[in-house]
């Protein structure tokens, strides 16, 4: 049935001419898309009739073997920082299925623009793809994920922190594998610098630093980061069903908010730095403290030796009160498309680079933390400063869900307050401005 479905939307889509055939071809795609779902949803159903989870994986394994007779071609998309890795774990996973003849291609894709290549054309992307966890409403939205119906060997939903399938879940339906439980941000510093004491209050530290002529960082110019300030400080934001972002950001009391970044950046001891920079700054010791992620853990580690250290992120004094500043947190995803001509492989293969040993394998690599529970609860990752530091944060954070009319507004409000508000614009119209803009309906 599968193959007819897929013969069938070939055929539609290589007929006529593009403007006479446009609307027919998204239907076909949309119903090829639901019909891969479904037949492989009955094929797992009948696959896991026992509930023994071991003959479950060896039954859905062996029919997926028995069913195979061509040459498995797949293409794989993953980060440029994972390319030398996941070659590594593909033939890994080749080698375990000596019978079965693959083809599979590695192709560089970052996370966080892997939605924007994928929506150009859901049909050409990539077998199975990473991507990180705020894009999945669009994805599937779009139908450019496989349900993860099938049990292969292991339980996904079981064996994975339920942060991480939360954040791969919509609607009570997985559609992908969590990969990275570490996608979020808090304080790395150079204890030569900072005592325990200091990094508790972003003043504090200040104060340290400017006395050691050193630099704290932080990309406020981002609507990622900035966000940590009003989070902070009480005022929210969420996004709504259709898209559109709620925002309370020039509610009463946020111009307070507002003025203590202008404030902390008026002491030229904060900098607003981009992460490229911010590597830089940390390498020729201009930069003693920096609000990052997991991802610069090494640069920290090599600039600083022994007195690497990471913490949550301090405090912020708004109009008289310490405010804990918050954090996003966020996960990297494995996705499967179920335009896949194996889509079955390619739900297996994607099982694979999510298993324990692929996420303690990407931890030592890469230092990046697992969502994998027991992988996350081993010796070696809890020992890790940037992990523990992130672990400390994670009650303080909130998962990344916010439309794309967030992002704009949100970075020039930050270039706007880190510059010390120069055309000085009164802050409650500011702040009425920036919200009008991030509340914006969808276009």
């Amino acid at each position: 049935t599968l193959l007819a479905v897929t013969l069938a939307a070939t055929s539609l889509v290589g007929c006529g001419s593009s403007g006479s055939t446009e609307t027919k071809t998204d239907e076909v795609k949309t119903e090829a898309a639901e019909t891969t779902a479904a037949d492989t949803a009955d094929t797992t159903a009948e696959a896991t009739t026992d509930n023994t989870a071991d003959s479950t994986s060896s039954d859905a394994v062996a029919n997926l073997i028995a069913a195979t007779t061509d040459t498995v071609t797949l293409t794989v998309w993953a980060s440029e920082e994972d390319q030398d890795l996941t070659t590594t774990l593909i033939e890994n996973f080749k080698a375990q299925y000596p019978e079965v003849t693959f083809d599979i291609t590695l192709g560089a894709e970052s996370e966080s623009t892997a939605k924007d290549t994928i929506l150009t054309d859901v049909e050409a992307a990539a077998d199975v793809f990473a991507f990180a966890d705020d894009q999945i409403n669009e994805l599937v939205a779009a139908k450019a994920l496989q349900p993860v119906a099938a049990t292969y060997t292991y339980d996904v939903a079981a064996e994975n922190a339920s942060g991480a399938v939360e954040a791969a879940t919509v609607d009570g339906t997985l559609y992908a594998y969590p990969m990275t439980a570490d996608n979020g941000y808090f304080m790395f510093y150079d204890g030569s610098v900072f005592t325990e004491d200091d990094v508790k209050s972003l003043e504090s530290m200040l104060t340290a630093a400017e006395a050691a002529g050193k630099k704290v960082a932080m990309d406020i110019s981002n609507g990622w980061y900035i966000y940590s300030f009003f989070q902070g400080g009480g005022y929210e934001l969420t996004l709504n069903a259709d898209g559109t972002n709620t925002c309370t950001w020039n509610a009463a009391g946020a111009v307070d908010v507002a003025q203590a970044i202008i404030d902390l950046c008026a002491t030229n001891t904060l900098v607003d730095m981009g992460d490229e920079e911010m590597a830089t700054a940390i390498a020729e010791g201009t930069v003693a403290a920096c609000v990052n992620g997991t991802w610069r853990a090494e640069t920290a580690a090599d600039a600083w030796g022994e007195n690497y250290k990471a913490t949550k992120l301090p405090t912020f004094n708004v109009a008289g009160t310490d405010c804990q500043m918050s954090s996003y947190s966020g996960y990297k995803l494995i996705g499967v498309n179920p335009y896949s001509s194996n889509v079955g492989w390619s739900m297996l293969l994607a099982e694979y680079l999510t298993n324990k040993d692929c996420q303690v394998a990407r931890f030592e690599a890469r230092g990046l933390g697992p969502a994998n529970i027991e992988a996350a609860s081993s010796e070696a990752v809890q020992s890790n400063p940037a992990i523990a530091a992130l672990a400390e944060q994670a009650a303080y954070a909130t998962p990344q869900r916010v439309g794309n009319n967030f992002w704009t507004p949100a970075e020039t409000l930050g270039q706007i307050l880190a510059s010390g508000n120069p055309d000085g614009t009164d802050l409650q119209t500011l702040l009425d401005t920036t919200v009008e803009g991030i509340t914006a309906p969808i276009e």
